[in-house]
């Protein structure tokens, strides 16, 4: 890589991190709840590409090393998948037990 298409990158990267804050700040806290469980449904899509990576590693096509690392990104990925849809899933049934007590 050379060092234009580094500090390219990194101000790609800078700029994004920039408008990821500011659409966030904007967005209502009514819309927390499902915009969380939306990016925890598209962490899924992390797992599929850690399974690929793991059968290439297994049949073969890559080293030791690489199969460890599939591994280790399909367990992370489904901490994050399952954490994420358990604290939604908290938030929702404080939400439904305000409505029930009449708040």
């Amino acid at each position: 890589m050379t060092p234009e298409m580094l500090i390219g990158n990194i101000t790609l990267f800078i700029l994004a991190i920039f408008l990821g804050f500011e659409l966030i700040t904007k967005v209502p806290a009514t819309l927390h709840t499902p915009l969380m469980s939306g990016a925890n449904a598209i962490s899924g899509i992390s797992i599929i590409g850690a399974l690929i990576g793991a059968n290439v590693a297994y049949d073969g096509g890559a080293t030791v090393v690489s199969g460890i690392l599939a591994f280790v990104a399909v367990v992370l990925a489904m901490i994050n998948v399952v954490g994420g849809f358990a604290v939604t899933n908290r938030m929702l049934n404080m939400i439904a037990g305000k409505k029930r007590r009449g708040a």
